[in-house]
């Protein structure tokens, strides 16, 4: 803006009208600038032709065509030029804009996908692996259940084998439009997980290598991912009541829960009877029910207190 004496009186000018340096000051004083002196004469031009492409509170942008000196200062016949070249740089503009922030939602999807616990992957037409978040790379690395041989998963046993191809339907490269019920899987290493897939709704012109399938899989586990601190919030718990919360969950009985915490067992029965009347649970199984609903997706954890989520 300093240098170039021409900038900021274009912007002053409407959109998509095309000017030359005589439109904003005679051309002998231009010729005395530092700016043609420095930078456009050294290009061997003479003058510069100029068209605001995009004019908002948030941008501007300018096209600028240097004029070269064999061709004299800019005539109409360049601001016609320029008249029809602008629409068409304005649309390629405005497409690669959207491109652009098309690809960085597909990124900020795909870092979404990643922090999850459950294992997703999206399958093609032909039953080819399109993407895989964290969770699911870290399946098929553990490769106890279902493992990645090239761009195919495969089932580590017979029984999971069924129930993925019968979910999938890839042997017979059917999609039909009703989810799937979710089946129970069993790992070479005795671990059970629960499989759901449906089929994703499809254009009948997209490519078959376009993502067509929908897999989930998730470990089946007592102990749930759960926001304990959201948990002590919801009720007012202290630490102590937190801590013998979260150990009845994991161990059960309120022996077995003293000898883990190293208290004494009337110590786990107060702050049992005080859960009671703080969550208005009659049992502890309703006290597994309260913080079940307290589960939480997400694969990372931020350790602070008792481990909270």
């Amino acid at each position: 803006m300093e240098l170039d004496l021409l900038l900021d009186r274009h912007l002053s000018r409407a959109s998509e009208q095309t000017i030359g340096v005589t439109d904003i000051m005679p051309h002998a004083d231009f010729l005395d600038t530092s700016f043609y002196r420095e930078w456009v004469e050294p290009q061997g031009a003479i003058d510069l032709a100029t068209v605001a492409l995009e004019k908002t509170v948030a941008r501007t942008t300018i096209l600028q065509v240097l004029r070269h000196r064999s061709r004299g200062t800019v005539d109409d016949s360049m601001r016609e030029r320029m008249r029809l070249l602008a629409p068409h740089i304005q649309r390629s503009q405005f497409m690669g804009r959207h491109i652009r922030a098309r690809s960085h939602t597909v990124d900020d999807l795909a870092d979404v996908l990643d922090g999850l616990n459950t294992a997703i992957c999206l399958l093609d037409a032909d039953g080819r692996v399109v993407h895989a978040n964290a969770a699911c790379r870290q399946l098929f690395a553990d490769a106890n259940l279902l493992a990645l041989v090239g761009d195919r998963i495969v089932a580590r046993n017979t029984q999971t084998d069924k129930i993925f191809r019968g979910l999938c339907e890839i042997d017979a490269g059917t999609h039909s439009d009703t989810p799937r019920q979710i089946e129970l899987a069993t790992s070479a290493d005795g671990q059970h997980y629960l499989l759901h897939a449906f089929p994703l709704k499809r254009d009948g012109n997209l490519p078959r290598d376009a993502a067509a399938t929908m897999l989930f899989v998730q470990r089946a586990s007592m102990l749930p991912l759960l926001a304990s601190d959201a948990i002590a919030a919801a009720f007012r718990l202290t630490r102590s009541e937190l801590r013998v919360l979260m150990a009845i969950i994991e161990i059960g009985g309120v022996p077995d829960i003293a000898a883990k915490l190293g208290v004494a067992e009337t110590t786990v029965k107060t702050h049992l009877g005080r859960l009671f009347e703080k969550t208005g649970a009659g049992r502890q199984a309703d006290l597994v029910k309260i913080a079940a609903g307290f589960a939480v997706p997400f694969a990372r954890r931020t350790q602070g207190g008792d481990g909270a989520v």
